[in-house]
């Protein structure tokens, strides 16, 4: 059977009596727990009427709930599609009329599709219902058969237009990168992952949950990422998953040593670039060098420096087995080890396309099936890849995505601007910080006044941190902002 859950629930059920999520206070999962709520929430989908391929649209904060529904989704063929908790209802409003889902769950409230609450910690129920739904006691659900290329999950990334695109993953692509993983990074039972990455993303999800679930190995399942709550939970673990701001803030923590990490197999990292300082700074308090790998939505994770073997600092290692990265010109054609071109990947990792967008589904797979990524890179003669640059105007910061043309079409609404240009500069927690560069209508704009513009609008992570007020934006020949420039005027704005 080609279900990804059928997989996972064979580990399960040869695990039951094994911890499954470890809740810091509260009442520990079991996997047999786990495949409970895993069923009953399944039975619940089944009875409200959802049938494979139908959306289910999530947007909670993480909990053993959430992670049951999404496993119970799976189980039922149904097309999961997270979404992150700070997206606002205008954005909302997108996601609803484009995925068209039967059902959402969530904390807003909605009244264009049929909506579900999440029950928290009651062993009764999973799902509450806004129409009526009778599950009698005895309803139980078969693991429905799939194709590895039917859909599994719907992720949307930002677009660069300003609409967001729905990456369409299969349970082909999420099978084959979990077992891929598992391998690379030596996954073993007797391994607990710390997990404090939320899972509307890809990373605390398809990466870091997928890796623990397929072993049925413990997972500290922490809400969110709390420096002092982490340092608390590390002497549990022994794999740590997280973006760079993880590991700049733990840094500032006193109580970082090398005893303190001594029992730890292995701290990965993704989802923004890892700075070489960071890097040292790691190595030199903890004894540990980070491993750096590289994915993203479309892809899952693409390449991956050595579990066994040197971890260079600013590389992110090498193709997975079974898939293909180069580093070619813009006809497809690979460059020249060490010359400085666009990264494309290739393998059953790659997404099945975006959701009800052939035409750029066509522009960004070539046909002979390799993706492009956006972002420039150089390939060693040995096939080890490092990150240069990014083609596009993507803003990574604290591990989400920010493309700037979504921040700019708000910004230009506003009657105090009269036009826009949104960029990236470094930060030292975030990674890139959004920094907007305004031109005014009269006067200067103000942070106050783009907090109160965007608020309604856009999640917080998108909303600039600082503004710069100019007269006139630099611009080519062709008319076109010169983005690299005011980036590199304004690089040393949180320094």
């Amino acid at each position: 059977m080609s279900n990804f859950y059928a997989e996972l629930a064979l580990s399960f059920e040869g695990s039951a009596q094994r911890p499954a999520l470890l809740l810091n206070g509260q009442p520990d999962w079991s996997y047999a727990d786990l495949l409970d709520r895993v069923r009953l929430a399944a039975a619940e989908l089944d009875a409200f009427g959802a049938v494979a391929g139908d959306r289910v649209m999530v947007q909670l904060p993480k909990s053993p709930e959430n992670l049951a529904l999404y496993l119970a989704c799976l189980q039922l063929g149904l097309v999961y599609v997270p979404l992150n908790t700070a997206y606002t209802a205008s954005e909302l409003d997108y996601f609803v009329s484009d995925a068209e889902p039967v059902l959402y769950v969530g904390t807003q409230t909605r009244e264009d599709v049929p909506s579900a609450k999440l029950r928290l910690g009651n062993r009764g129920s999973v799902l509450e219902f806004m129409v009526p739904v009778q599950v009698s006691d005895d309803h139980t659900v078969a693991i429905v058969e799939r194709r590895p290329d039917d859909l599994a999950a719907i992720l949307y990334t930002s677009g660069t237009t300003g609409r967001s695109k729905g990456a369409m993953l299969s349970h082909g692509n999420l099978a084959s990168n979990a077992r891929s993983l598992s391998e690379q990074w030596g996954w073993e039972t007797s391994d607990v992952l710390l997990n404090a990455l939320p899972i509307f993303h890809v990373h605390g999800l398809f990466i870091a949950s997928h890796c623990a679930l397929l072993n049925a190995t413990p997972m500290i399942f922490l809400e969110k990422f709390d420096a002092e709550q982490v340092m608390a939970c590390l002497p549990q673990a022994t794999v740590m998953m997280g973006v760079p701001t993880f590991y700049t803030r733990l840094l500032m923590n006193t109580q970082l040593t090398p005893a303190a990490t001594a029992h730890m197999r292995v701290f990965i990292c993704g989802s923004a670039p890892l700075t070489e300082q960071t890097f040292g700074e790691w190595e030199e308090k903890t004894g540990h060098r980070i491993l750096e790998r590289y994915g993203m939505s479309e892809t899952i994770i693409n390449t991956s420096n050595p579990l066994n073997g040197e971890r260079i600092a600013g590389t992110v290692g090498y193709a997975l087995p079974g898939q293909q990265v180069r580093v070619a010109n813009e006809t497809g054609e690979p460059v020249t080890s060490g010359e400085v071109g666009m990264i494309e990947v290739a393998g059953p990792n790659v997404f099945q396309g975006y959701w009800r967008m052939p035409e750029k589904t066509a522009e960004e797979i070539r046909p002979d099936g390799f993706f492009i990524t956006g972002d420039l890179g150089v390939l060693s003669a040995d096939g080890r890849l490092s990150i240069v640059g990014r083609s596009k105007d993507l803003v990574i910061s604290g591990g989400y995505n920010v493309y700037p043309k979504e921040v700019e079409k708000v910004l230009d609404e506003m009657p105090e601007v009269a036009e826009s240009a949104v960029i990236g500069v470094p930060h030292p927690d975030f990674g890139e910080a959004v920094v907007a560069v305004v031109v005014p209508t009269a006067g200067e704009v103000t942070i106050d006044a783009i907090d109160r513009a965007l608020g309604e609008q856009l999640a917080r992570f998108k909303q600039p941190k600082h503004v710069i007020n100019v007269d006139e934006l630099p611009r080519n020949t062709m008319g076109k902002v010169q983005k690299n420039v005011l980036r590199q005027a304004h690089s040393a704005l949180f320094t």
